[in-house]
């Protein structure tokens, strides 16, 4: 399985926190943590981790985070030769994380804001060879663009995780093959409110996105699916115990994603990617979640996970 990303990096500084502060309040015994994030970044390596070869564009800074980033990749074996390092400083996001796991997120771009579409129609080689191409929305909306255009040009399939929430131009909804958001971005895009529905939030993505096999994620709802033929609904796996919901998006994604690689059939795959979202909330920070195959294969099984 080869899988190409266009996404992001950055360096998370995470604070573990009984509560969120309020305006012009201080809180004392917080637990920090710093660790490598962004979206990009995780999606790949969590599809490394379960066994798919991964190459990786995004862009660094000249910095620490940068240095630090490129070991990384070394490590978990994604291929980052094609990294940029850019002039600006390595993305950083802040993150809050409450007791019971719900998290606040800050980012500052940096060096991602440098991604452009020139960087990204240089990378056709890894989107050519590869089975899918994943996108996130972390990076300029004209560098998803490029990505979504070069995939299709040289017949590879396209993943687009639509997160942050903000709205695809039209141009690029015909060359969505996978499209994966969660409620909220489901609303932005279609503009529908939050009194509406899975069923009538997929209805809307479908005339939005006509090619697109739609995956919604649903949080404790699990996931619905529809892919022009079929919808179903898959219901989430329970983890053991929630830590942490940092990244939880992010392993859905990859796991999605190898199944698709796989030749999995939609069901299957998209309880895979549960059974990864349900692993990531048992840990702190991001890394450490995104899981391995006996991972996975012990929460589907119904016993605890092996780490």
């Amino acid at each position: 399985m080869r899988i190409a990303v266009v996404g992001s990096y950055g360096a998370g500084l995470t604070m573990r926190t009984p509560r969120v502060p309020g305006p012009g309040e201080t809180l004392g015994g917080g637990v920090f943590a710093a660790g490598p994030g962004g979206k990009g970044s995780n999606q790949a390596i969590g599809a490394a981790r379960l066994g798919a070869r991964t190459s990786l564009l995004t862009a660094v800074g000249p910095d620490l985070y940068g240095e630090q980033a490129r070991e990384l990749w070394r490590t978990e074996g994604v291929d980052a030769g094609a990294v940029l390092t850019g002039r600006a400083s390595t993305m950083v996001g802040v993150i809050m994380v409450e007791d019971g796991g719900e998290n606040r997120i800050v980012i500052a771009e940096g060096a991602l804001a440098e991604l452009s579409p020139e960087h990204v129609r240089a990378f056709a080689g890894p989107i050519a060879a590869a089975d899918l191409v994943m996108a996130c929305n972390e990076i300029p909306a004209e560098a998803v663009s490029a990505a979504l255009a070069t995939a299709r040009e040289h017949g590879t399939p396209t993943l687009l995780n639509p997160a942050p929430a903000r709205d695809v131009p039209e141009a690029d909804t015909a060359l969505v093959d996978y499209l994966t958001p969660n409620l909220g971005e489901a609303r932005l895009l279609t503009g529908l409110g939050p009194d509406a529905g899975p069923d009538e939030l997929l209805d809307a993505l479908r005339r939005r996105f006509p090619a697109a096999t739609t995956v919604l994620t649903c949080g404790p709802d699990g996931a619905y699916a529809d892919d022009g033929t079929r919808r179903l609904h898959v219901e989430a796996v329970r983890p053991p115990r929630v830590a942490d919901t940092t990244g939880a998006g992010d392993a859905f994604n990859a796991a999605f994603a190898v199944g698709v690689c796989a030749g999995w059939d939609l069901e299957r795959s998209v309880r895979y990617a549960a059974a990864a979202g349900a692993f990531a909330v048992t840990r702190h920070e991001v890394l450490p979640g995104l899981g391995r195959p006996a991972d996975l294969e012990a929460l589907l099984a119904g016993g605890a996970p092996q780490r």
